[in-house]
């Protein structure tokens, strides 16, 4: 595919709103906790982290993440990072389409067949639907239609509800019109946390004729309704046959070398029916073909892939080369997919 540039115009947009929004405490805080893991001059790193973000599109995050304070500049240059993500996510993802990945109802009507799960949208009138459907289910995931790493997601057990009147009346208040039942995940996903319901992100460009498989990430929960880091999750990298690549960690500093609840050890794990997840998001990634580049959150059960969302700003799973030893990432594929 012929290269191509991202444009000057998004990148300087990017970088103002950043300068405008910069936050010195952090990046002192950021800079020093990477000075004591990696032992480096804390005056240093913060200089180091200043260029990285405004000549080399490195974010704060990313670098701590991703330990650029101990990667060489060619070891760098393999890693996506958060900045060049969203430069993607606005080129390819045609604004008048996003609205169907931001609304969760709207997503739901779109992807219908891709769910495999029941689900119904609170209205003014409709709680002796509410019952009933979670009766019939027992327990229910609701949602905000607009919400982002797991704000928004709560778990009910229609057990423990005694006026449903009031429930209804609470859910239209709080906002979470979307109920879903809850999913089903595969044994080979329960043996790790039973208690939540563990998501694959698959990072996928489709090409308008192609879905080419940027980055597979597997998320791992803590026991509550959400895997997102924000609920204690964390992830780790999967590679083509979806082994994990090393331990788990997040963004606050956690490695996992075995999930602290089970005592699985994360280096072990295997997603089941890899290659029935790539042909599947090869199927949802066509439907709306508008939007090219694309987070896809999905779940595997025991009767196969099953789609949770798909995120427009796809964000940023990547290697941490101080728990896996591995020194690159994944912009080659990015660059090889996408042509830039």
């Amino acid at each position: 595919m012929p290269q191509q540039g991202l444009g000057i115009a998004p990148r300087l947009r990017y970088l103002a709103g950043r300068a405008r929004r910069i936050d010195v405490g952090s990046v002192v805080e950021r800079a020093r906790e990477a000075s004591v893991q990696h032992g480096k001059w804390t005056p240093a790193v913060i200089a180091d982290m200043l260029w990285q973000a405004g000549f080399r599109n490195v974010g704060f995050q990313d670098y701590i993440d991703y330990d650029f304070a101990i990667l060489n500049r060619a070891e760098r240059a393999t890693y996506m990072t958060h900045p060049v993500s969203n430069q993607l996510s606005q080129k390819y993802d045609q604004p008048e389409y996003r609205h169907i990945f931001q609304d969760k109802v709207e997503f739901d009507g779109v992807f219908h067949e891709f769910l495999r799960r029941d689900w119904m949208v609170v209205e003014e009138a409709n709680a002796a639907e509410v019952r009933a459907f979670a009766e019939s289910h027992g327990t229910i995931v609701t949602k905000e239609p607009v919400g982002q790493a797991g704000t928004g997601v709560h778990r009910y057990h229609a057990g423990e509800i005694d006026d449903w009147t009031a429930f209804h009346r609470g859910l239209r208040e709080r906002g979470e019109l979307l109920i879903e039942a809850v999913i089903v995940q595969h044994p080979d996903l329960a043996a790790v946390c039973p208690g939540t319901v563990n998501t694959t992100r698959v990072t996928a460009f489709f090409d308008g004729e192609r879905t080419h498989i940027l980055a597979m990430a597997q998320k791992f929960g803590r026991g509550a309704v959400s895997d997102q880091m924000t609920f204690g999750g964390f992830y780790t990298m999967l590679d083509e046959d979806g082994h994990a690549i090393g331990a788990g960690y997040d963004s606050h500093g956690h490695v996992h070398e075995v999930h602290p609840d089970s005592g699985f050890r994360i280096a072990d794990f295997r997603l089941p029916m890899v290659e029935d997840v790539k042909e599947f998001v090869d199927r949802v990634a066509r439907v709306v073909p508008q939007v090219q580049y694309v987070g896809w959150d999905i779940v595997v059960t025991p009767d196969g892939p099953v789609l949770v969302e798909g995120n427009w700003g796809a964000g940023v799973y990547e290697n941490k080369p101080s728990v896996t030893g591995i020194r690159t990432g994944h912009k080659p594929r990015y660059r090889e997919a996408i042509g830039f």
